[in-house]
Parts: structure tokens; C-alpha cells; sequence
């Protein structure tokens, strides 16, 4: 009978022995586990930007404008004159934010170019073509601006020729010096003033075209006119209770 009583001490000592081992590794998982969530957040909270991070800071007053540059919105698109949706873009929601908003004195609207169909060729000339017009005349810019975007042909091919900018110009009557705009093109004159803009909108991570940003926050869903006056109309609200505040 010794025997078997021994066998039974040994067998419940085991078991104890087992359920301690497996408390022990039960806890170390609980503090793995634990400290991998603490870890998590953190990153969290540190790869995560703030808004003010996130607001980008435009040179306003060197930008082709439509509307008071003293409105309360801003909104600024970035945009390539041989991308497509940029086309349609400044076909439909381009002048529908100019009646719901601009002529009301509620938002002004601004263009700077980035390139994305064809920056080292014809994009780029097309870019050139439109900065020379803007230094001509900042209103006659905006009528350029649709010329071209109208006359827009198939992106695969290399129309945005200096030629053809320089016609375009001519046959919509811009009140500018077309000679001086041939010659412009021909220099690359405001080229440095295209590399710019292309280096600030690579800084801001835009990686398309029309890109939108309303008082330097950039617009996540551009797909519909609903989607665009929403952010229009809580950034209008923002400003006019920044205005009762004070």
C-alpha cells in the first residue's frame, strides 16, 4: 500500500506543479500582450499627424486668382491642363464654386500647377504657357485657363505645342501681348515658378490631379459637387464662429 500512496503524493505535486508553470507562462503572455498593445499606441499617437501639421501654408498673393482674396475660404486646385479629370473639373465644379460662392463674396479660388500627364514635355509647356498669360493679366489668365482645358485633346499625344498655345490665345481674343507670350514660352520664363509649385506639391505628398485644398486643408473626397460644397460650407462656418468669437 506505501507504494501507491507515494505514487498519489507524487502525482498531485506534479499537478500542482504543472498548473504553477502554466500560471507562469499564462502572465507572461498577459504582459506580452499588454505591452505590445501600450507599444501600439504610442505609435499610434506619434506617427499619427495633428491638423496643424496637415495645414498647408499657400503663398496667396502669388497665385492666379478668381474672386476677393480677402474672402474667408480659400481654396486652391492643383492641376495638369492635359489630365482629363481636371477637364472636368473646370467644366462643371470649377464655375458652379464660382456662382454658389465666389461671386458672393464667400470664397476666393486659386491655381497652382502640378504635372502628372507629361511634366517633362508638353504638360510643362502648357504650365509655361499659362504662367506667362497670368503675368500678363491675372483676368485674362482665367479665360486661358478654360481655353485650354476646352481645347483639351488626348493625353497620349504631344498637342500642348507653343504654337498651338500661342493660337489658342489668339483665337480667343486675349487682351495680352501675343508676341511676348511666344516669346515666354520660347524662354521657359517662368519655369522656375512651375519647379516651384511641382516642389510644394510634392512636399504636400499629392500624387494626382485635381487635387483641392480649402484654407490649406486638403479635400479627402473630391468625387462629388455635394462632397466639395460640404467642406466649402463647414469652412465658411468655422471662420464665421472664429468671427462671433472674437
Amino acid at each position: 500500500m506505501q507504494p501507491k500512496k507515494k505514487t498519489n503524493i507524487n502525482t498531485a505535486a506534479q499537478r500542482r506543479l504543472q498548473q504553477e508553470l502554466q500560471k507562469k507562462r499564462m502572465q507572461k503572455i498577459m504582459w506580452i500582450t499588454g505591452s505590445c498593445i501600450v507599444v501600439l499606441v504610442i505609435l499610434l499617437l506619434v506617427i499619427k499627424p495633428s491638423s496643424n501639421e496637415t495645414t498647408a501654408e499657400f503663398a496667396y498673393d502669388q497665385l492666379p486668382v478668381i474672386g476677393d482674396a480677402s474672402a474667408p475660404v480659400k481654396i486652391v486646385e492643383f492641376g495638369d491642363y492635359k489630365c482629363p479629370a481636371c477637364q472636368g473639373f473646370s467644366q462643371s465644379f470649377k464655375p458652379q464654386i464660382v456662382k454658389d460662392y465666389v461671386d458672393k463674396g464667400l470664397v476666393s479660388f486659386y491655381y497652382m500647377n502640378y504635372l502628372v500627364i507629361s511634366p517633362e514635355t508638353d504638360s510643362n509647356t502648357a504650365a509655361l504657357a499659362a504662367q506667362a498669360v497670368y503675368h500678363q493679366s491675372n483676368e485674362e489668365f482665367w479665360k486661358y485657363y478654360h481655353v485650354l482645358y476646352d481645347n483639351q485633346q488626348d493625353e497620349r499625344k504631344e498637342w500642348a505645342t507653343p504654337e498651338y498655345l500661342v493660337e489658342l490665345a489668339r483665337e480667343a481674343k486675349l487682351d495680352i501681348d501675343y508676341d511676348k507670350l511666344a516669346k515666354d514660352i520660347a524662354d521657359k520664363t517662368y519655369q522656375k515658378e512651375v519647379d516651384e509649385q511641382m516642389k510644394f506639391a510634392s512636399s504636400l505628398d499629392i500624387r494626382s490631379t485635381p487635387t483641392v485644398y480649402i484654407n490649406g486643408q486638403k479635400l479627402a473626397d473630391g468625387s462629388s459637387y455635394a462632397s466639395l460644397t460640404k467642406e466649402i460650407d463647414a469652412a465658411i462656418a468655422s471662420k464665421n464662429a472664429v468671427k462671433e468669437e472674437k
